[in-house]
């Protein structure tokens, strides 16, 4: 059918060609444009909605696939190409550098190449969202085919009605009937680009024939005329607006729905105005092509000034020296520098996928270079960090042992050692360091906030106590000498008359007892007498201070040395016994019952001390 109903447009429009050969090639090239994209927009859509174009490259993996379940579930499947196409493409890079990543470890490690696999929970949920995506489409657009053929037969269908219309014309109702049909054909949906063009021209040419007809009925010929002359001249002032839109992107699509109206929704106008009101419509539309072609022009020219900036950038980034870098510190400025360069590469402006892809290689190249020198560094600074996360535990833990300490001389000055060691001490694994950090810092902040707090809880009553012993140390050192133990006695108990030092003075206390210990050596007492008393001075000055926690020590301590002594003991007495045919006026044997002896003294100071702090209430 189609067929000749094209023969027939050769023979029958020879009016509408001799009318367009009065416009320029020019200008019939820029139409004969805009009405092929006319004719390609006819079986697309109208895009009620518009959907945003988000950053898609500066998302995560799980945050693209949320957006690509978003786009699926929330619009049209055949309004989210764009939008999916970018998800697709930033998906791609993204995951590409994690196998990559994933690979250099896996080979790192010791691993055959062709043994690799790598699974990961987001990128087979984005295969499963990428699959529905594919399915809906491609039904879609099945259904869109479908439709356009059926759209198609219609037409077709109502072109011969027409031409039965035409061929049998009665004047009584033939008005009627046409304006029946022209409702059908403006009801019927879009048909094949490919046929849209042929199709329209042969049912104008009808239309133009059933008006030739009506000249049966002028009046209802002329005043259609008059009406579509008065569309086409609105037609016209729409289009002559358009040349002052500044977006020639906008205007070009109004452009493109005006010649639809044009060719769809309105009639054809009295021969007489025919030609000037197509070459007014026209000129316009070649103005409006020749617009948007110097726009793409410049564009076009814009692109490769993009192209040649973000080359330059690329050179920077190969040309880049990292050669001397030794440390973390030189690597992370090297990393910002990079960065820096990178953002400027992105900053240089958009390109098209055609034109960008190219550049983007060579970008990738370049920075593979310095990120493949640099995984290398971290490979081997992975090693040392090992190393240097177990001497840093190691003073995390004596930090912590430290942090409750009232030694304050010994444990300030242990503290301050460990913190500078800690600084000279290089950086450790990321996932450990943030932990160990605020353990040690716990610790050290502790500690020295007793301290603090300590320094100033000194009253001036204790300072009084402080100045107070430190006199009498002196003055009792000062003695001619001491004779009696009543004396010593005496002393002891006017030193301890004289109040409790504070944490931070009790050193006086161990000056004291030295004083104490070299006047009992001065006087006729047996050792066990000394020993005791020297014993029972130190141990009731714990008492008085209620520092339970070295009375426990000592208790622990004198246990350990009876353990001790009784097992020395036992050895020499063991080894006695292996001295055959030795007579009691034998040296050795001697040496050794003299060396039993002096341990059984030993265990009996040690037990006299033990029996002493058994019999203290604390």
């Amino acid at each position: 059918m189609l067929e000749n109903q094209d023969k027939s447009i050769e023979e029958n429009l020879k009016e509408e060609s001799t009318s367009k050969e009065v416009v320029s090639e020019a200008t019939e090239s820029a139409v004969n444009e805009v009405e092929n994209m006319v004719a390609e927009n006819s079986e697309k859509e109208e895009k009620k909605v518009e959907i945003p174009m988000l950053d898609y490259n500066a998302m995560e993996l799980e945050q693209l696939v949320l957006e690509l379940k978003k786009l699926i579930k929330n619009h049209p499947v055949q309004l989210i190409k764009n939008n999916a196409d970018e998800i697709k493409n930033a998906f791609n890079l993204k995951f590409g550098k994690l196998l990559s990543q994933k690979k250099e470890e896996f080979l790192a490690e010791g691993g055959n190449s062709i043994d690799f696999q790598f699974s990961s929970p987001v990128k087979l949920e984005y295969n499963q969202l990428l699959r529905e995506y594919k399915v809906k489409r491609d039904a879609f657009y099945k259904q869109l085919e479908n439709q356009l053929k059926d759209n198609l037969d219609k037409r077709n269908a109502v072109i011969d009605e027409l031409k039965n219309l035409i061929e049998n014309a009665d004047p009584r109702t033939m008005y009627n009937e046409f304006q029946k049909i022209q409702e059908q054909w403006k009801g019927i949906g879009a048909v094949p680009r490919e046929r849209y063009n042929d199709t329209w021209k042969i049912y104008h040419h009808h239309v133009e024939r059933f008006y030739d007809l009506l000249h049966l009925n002028k009046d209802f010929r002329e005043l259609d005329f008059k009406h579509n002359l008065e569309e086409k001249q609105k037609l016209i002032e729409r289009a002559e607006a358009l040349l002052e839109v500044e977006d020639v992107n906008v205007a070009f699509k109004e452009l493109q729905e005006l010649h639809r109206i044009w060719k769809e929704d309105v009639g054809p106008v009295n021969r007489e105005y025919r030609e000037d009101v197509w070459n007014r419509f026209s000129s316009i539309t070649k103005k409006l092509h020749d617009r948007r072609h110097d726009y793409y022009k410049d564009l076009r020219s814009k692109h490769q000034e993009i192209i040649e900036a973000k080359l330059v950038i690329v050179e920077k980034i190969n040309s880049f020296d990292f050669s001397k870098n030794q440390t973390h510190k030189d690597w992370q400025n090297s990393i910002r520098a990079i960065e820096a360069l990178r953002k400027e590469y992105f900053d240089a402006g958009k390109l098209p996928y055609n034109k960008s892809e190219v550049v983007w290689q060579k970008l990738k190249e370049a920075t593979k270079r310095f990120n493949s020198a640099k995984n290398t560094f971290y490979k081997q600074e992975k090693s040392s960090q090992t190393d240097n996360l177990k001497k840093k535990m190691e003073l995390v833990e004596l930090a912590e042992s430290l942090q409750n300490s009232d030694d304050w001389d010994n444990a300030t000055n242990t503290m301050k050692r460990i913190q500078a060691d800690w600084k000279k001490i290089g950086h450790v694994p990321r996932k450990y360091s943030d932990d160990i950090w605020n353990r040690f810092k716990t610790a050290c902040n502790s500690y020295f906030d007793r301290l603090n707090a300590h320094r100033n809880g000194v009253s001036q009553e204790q300072e009084a106590v402080i100045v107070a012993k430190k006199q009498f140390i002196e003055d009792f050192k000062a003695l001619d000498g001491v004779t009696t133990i009543e004396q010593v006695q005496e002393y002891i108990q006017k030193w301890r008359a004289l109040g409790s030092l504070p944490r931070n003075a009790r050193h006086l206390d161990g000056k004291f007892n030295k004083v104490v210990d070299e006047s009992l050596a001065k006087l006729n007492l047996g050792r066990e007498e000394i020993e005791l008393m020297k014993f029972k001075n130190v141990v009731d000055g714990y008492l008085a201070q209620e520092d339970y926690r070295k009375l426990d020590s000592e208790q622990f301590f004198i246990r350990k040395k009876i353990t001790e002594t009784v097992r020395e003991m036992q050895q020499l007495e063991n080894n006695l016994s292996f001295i055959s045919n030795a007579t009691e006026d034998n040296p050795l044997v001697q040496s050794v019952r003299k060396g039993i002896q002096g341990f059984k003294d030993d265990l009996d100071i040690w037990q006299m001390k033990l029996d002493y702090l058994k019999k203290l209430d604390y």
